[in-house]
């Protein structure tokens, strides 16, 4: 007997909805929704975002390889968006999943409500083979993620006006007569930083390596201070060995900053050196600033002092790579040299 539709038919696509109030202008709030650079410093899932096709104008398609936390792990997948500014819409479609996810889209929506916004995040799915408890996990990711994603969407727009003094970027950069590979490999190699910096006192590297896939690292690090006193990070980084370039969110942030990202990136110079730059984007807390530095801290006060620790360490991360790089060319010049000359 052939099975009747009631039995044949695939189970519909679970759908929810999640909705936040936001004191602030529609416009302000779509802008941080399209603004994709910003998500990570944005967003607490959210590691990475690669932009990799974009249309010219405003709006358009966008797709996207994005690097976020789930239910404890770092999913990555490929998803496209269409953005309508008008309309304070974007939506968005996998079109590669991570497992368990055999499908996932969605939109976000802004609607003017009163003096502010109202906000909703729609999302429909499906589990791989429709097996109950992947979905349940997916619904699980789904519920905390939005909740958080939400959440942060809020405190952000809210800040309005105030968010440019809490939130900067800055860099340090060095020139390298070196092989990009070993100046690469020496900042990949986070594991050996305890060996070769002298501010890393401890740090724990693991890997999530999937072949064709960007090395997904989470390290957990003692930092020394000056004072001799150490702090401890725990951050995400995925590396690009291809481009030369590693990017990172910090998960667990000093006590002045809710937020902290970053990458290194080795170029070449047209000198035919090389340029290696140290990347930082940081949010201050502002009642985190006042417990540390004292009630009569101002964010400019906390803006040097953060540039100053931050980029003494980044600073000496580059001085170091530079004289491995260098060192390890040395030899090699010598050699050609010596082989020219015979």
């Amino acid at each position: 007997m052939a099975p009747t539709a009631a039995h044949s038919a695939r189970p519909a696509a679970r759908t929810t909805v999640h909705t936040v109030t936001v004191a602030a202008a529609p416009d302000a709030v779509y802008r941080l929704v399209a603004d994709v650079s910003g998500w990570p410093q944005v967003f607490g899932p959210t590691v990475h975002v690669d932009v990799l096709e974009e249309a010219p104008e405003e709006g358009g398609e966008q797709l996207l390889r994005i690097w976020a936390t789930a239910n404890g792990q770092v999913r990555n997948w490929t998803s496209r968006r269409v953005l309508d500014p008008a309309a304070r819409t974007v939506s968005f479609r996998q079109v590669v999943s991570s497992a368990p996810v055999a499908s996932m889209g969605g939109a976000w929506r802004i609607v003017p409500e009163g003096d502010g916004s109202r906000v909703e995040l729609l999302h429909d799915y499906r589990a791989v083979d429709d097996d109950p408890a992947a979905e349940a996990l997916i619904e699980q990711a789904v519920d905390r993620n939005s909740t958080a994603e939400l959440d942060a969407l809020k405190k952000t727009a809210e800040l309005g006006e105030h968010r440019a003094e809490l939130h900067f970027s800055f860099h340090d950069r060095v020139g390298v007569d070196g092989d990009p590979a070993d100046v690469f490999a020496f900042l990949d190699r986070a594991d050996l930083w305890p060996e070769r910096l002298p501010h890393v006192a401890r740090l724990d590297l693991t890997e999530d390596a999937v072949e064709g896939q960007p090395v997904v690292q989470h390290l957990d690090m003692d930092t020394r201070s000056p004072d001799g006193s150490t702090h401890n990070t725990t951050s995400i980084r995925v590396s690009f060995p291809d481009r030369r370039t590693l990017v990172y969110k910090q998960l667990r942030v000093p006590a002045a900053m809710t937020g902290h990202t970053g990458r290194w990136t080795v170029e070449p110079a047209a000198d035919g050196t090389l340029t290696v730059t140290s990347w930082h984007t940081v949010t201050l807390d502002p009642a985190g600033v006042r417990a540390l530095l004292g009630p009569d801290a101002t964010l400019a006060d906390a803006r040097a002092k953060v540039r100053h620790a931050l980029g003494t360490n980044s600073s000496t991360t580059l001085r170091h790579a530079k004289e491995f790089a260098e060192s390890r060319r040395a030899p090699a010049a010598r050699a050609e040299g010596a082989r020219a000359t015979a």
